[in-house]
């Protein structure tokens, strides 16, 4: 039978497919192999039929969440599941997995069907344009973010003070911490301090530690986080919400490199380098008699300005992808993409938490997903829109032309129909926004200059 004229036919029928097939009996064993699945597997035809299926991909869901099992099982074929495979050389491989049931010219079930497509290369330019645009643990495309990505390692590699400003959730931390792991420093403590968070008090001791005896409760000598970031990098978070009573002893410190433990007697040389960061504009504080200027020019050095997502939503789809690569390791789903009407949402909304808003979001469609795309009724209420049922019904993943015309509108909105400026907010040339602009039918006039 293997080599029968039937056999010979269907091999070359299964040989013109662009994807890996192999069918199996109802006993699990392979009783068809094309071409493109001995090329993915790197194991041969005649190899692979008559052995289990198992012993051929070698998938880490073969034992415990078999995709041609469910179907089986279920009848219900199964799109696009994303696993990985062992090849013949040993090598980890990602694949993306189709299943269907194998029926007889009676429509009995004879077996299954899997088709598959090699990722590999798809993982590996995802990690590469992860790699172009991303930032140690950062990652943007928007030409603003890049523009501080390329002055972050002249940044680090001097020991200024750096002022980091920015809304809550842009990441402030996140940069401090990026130019702490760039610097010299690397190697010694990164301590971060929330300044707005504690009295005065407790944030002089917590600053500086203090003596034992210093006050009722001091029975031992206690180390502040400057003692603790010793040869490293401390960063003042909030620093605009400190007292003046601690904004003098800050000064201090950057003048003189010295503090004084509370209940202390002699000075203490604090090789350390301050990163301050804040929600407020300082200069504005300043001109309020709300923060001393002597203080301001000492944190001012060096002062990055992070962009709410809001004014950089060209890297939504980027951060999207990013978490939920995190959260499918976190949560041990396999969810793969987001709806249309998920992707218009969240270009569309305005993220008053910044991308820490945006994480959040993401985790609360993780925890109501049950299947592998992100559906518009998983979003929070405050961001998922009103859909009709219609549309709900025949949602579909954003394929990378919608999600390009979205990005390419909101932005000539954004920039009010100016096209320079709103290749250089996309990171794009004019004439290319222009060639995207004709291929997707988006209208000049709709946006006039």
């Amino acid at each position: 039978m293997a080599n029968s004229p039937q056999r010979k036919e269907q091999n070359v029928i299964l040989d013109s497919i662009s994807e890996g097939v192999f069918t199996v009996d109802m006993d699990w064993r392979i009783t068809s192999f094309n071409r493109v699945a001995e090329e993915i597997t790197g194991i041969q035809r005649e190899k692979a039929i008559g052995k289990y299926c198992r012993d051929i991909l070698r998938a880490d869901v073969c034992e415990t969440d078999c995709t041609l099992r469910q179907t089986m099982q279920t009848g219900k074929p199964i799109m696009n599941k994303a696993v990985h495979i062992i090849d013949a050389q040993g090598k980890r491989r990602a694949i993306a997995i189709s299943t269907a049931l194998l029926k007889d010219e009676a429509g009995k079930v004879i077996g299954g069907v899997e088709t598959f497509r090699d990722m590999s290369m798809l993982e590996q330019l995802r990690k590469e344009i992860q790699g172009r645009y991303s930032c140690e643990d950062i990652i943007s495309q928007s030409h603003k973010m890049q523009n501080i990505f390329a002055v972050l390692p002249n940044i680090a590699e001097s020991n200024t003070t750096v002022l980091i400003e920015g809304e809550s959730g842009t990441g402030k931390e996140l940069f401090a911490r990026a130019i702490h792991n760039l610097s010299f420093r690397r190697d010694k403590p990164f301590v971060a301090v929330n300044c707005g968070a504690l009295p005065d008090t407790l944030l002089e001791s917590e600053l500086f530690g203090y003596k034992a005896g210093a006050f009722t409760d001091a029975k031992k000598d206690k180390p502040g986080r400057f003692a603790l970031a010793e040869g490293g990098t401390i960063l003042l978070d909030e620093i605009g919400d400190i007292s003046p009573a601690v904004q003098v002893r800050l000064l201090r410190v950057l003048q003189d490199k010295t503090y004084e433990p509370l209940g202390g007697v002699s000075s203490v040389k604090a090789d350390v380098r301050i990163i301050t960061a804040t929600n407020k504009k300082l200069d504005q504080l300043v001109q309020q008699g709300k923060f001393r200027d002597d203080l301001y020019y000492r944190v001012n050095v060096m002062k990055l300005e992070l962009p709410p997502l809001r004014d950089r939503k060209e890297d939504i789809p980027l951060l999207v992808e990013h978490f939920i690569s995190r959260f499918n390791s976190l949560h041990n789903k396999n969810i793969c993409c987001i709806t249309n009407e998920v992707t218009t949402a969240l270009l569309a909304y305005d993220y008053p938490g910044n991308v820490r808003e945006l994480e959040n979001i993401i985790e609360h469609c993780f925890v109501l997903c049950e299947g592998e795309i992100i559906e518009a009724k998983h979003l929070p209420a405050s961001v998922r829109p009103a859909l009709k049922k219609e549309n709900a019904k025949n949602s579909e993943p954003a394929t990378i032309k919608q999600m390009e015309i979205i990005l390419i509108t909101q932005a000539l909105r954004r920039n009010k129909g100016n096209k320079t400026a709103t290749a250089k907010q996309l990171g794009i040339d004019k004439s290319t926004l222009f060639r995207k602009m004709k291929a997707f039918d988006i209208k000049p006039k709709s946006y006039p200059e």
